[in-house]
């Protein structure tokens, strides 16, 4: 039978992309010698299991402060938490969107980020960008942050 090129290449192509993809398995587990000389034991790692990848106190005092708004996208993994256009009923002329980003996985003060975006509607009934207070974005965090304390209290009493 002659040799062909092609049929060759292919099955080194075929190996190698098989011992590529154990080599990449194999990082999926951390593997330590532990205690007797039996060799290697693999270690759980207790973060692999299915959680945010944020504050849950935060996160979950985030969406407390923020349930009188209407959400628009909520990522527990990113920690970013975005609310849809809120009219208050008593000012029916101005709205409210909020946009909050949850900066770390600890429960501090600075691993909060809250932006505030308010619109007035104009003569014309079209809605027009109008700054908004950084007052307003700092109650909010405090109230967060508030939110958050109450809850991680709350479960560390029982």
């Amino acid at each position: 039978m002659p040799f062909v090129r092609g049929t060759w290449m292919r099955g080194v192509a075929v190996s190698a992309l098989a011992f590529a993809s154990l080599g990449v398995a194999g990082c999926s587990h951390i593997m330590h010698p532990l205690g007797g000389g039996n060799g290697p034991k693999e270690v759980v790692n207790p973060n692999s299991a299915a959680q945010i990848g944020v504050n849950g106190y935060l996160w979950r005092a985030t969406l407390d402060t923020l349930s009188f708004m209407p959400l628009a996208s909520a990522d527990p993994y990113g920690g970013v938490v975005i609310t849809d256009w809120y009219v208050n009923p008593e000012k029916p002329d101005e709205r409210f969107k909020c946009t909050v980003y949850i900066l770390d996985a600890r429960l501090r003060a600075d691993g909060l980020n809250v932006a505030v975006f308010k619109q007035n509607k104009g003569s014309d009934g079209q809605w027009v960008d109008a700054p908004s207070t950084t007052q307003t974005e700092t109650d909010i965090e405090n109230s967060i942050l508030t939110r958050a304390r109450q809850l991680r209290l709350s479960n560390i009493k029982g």
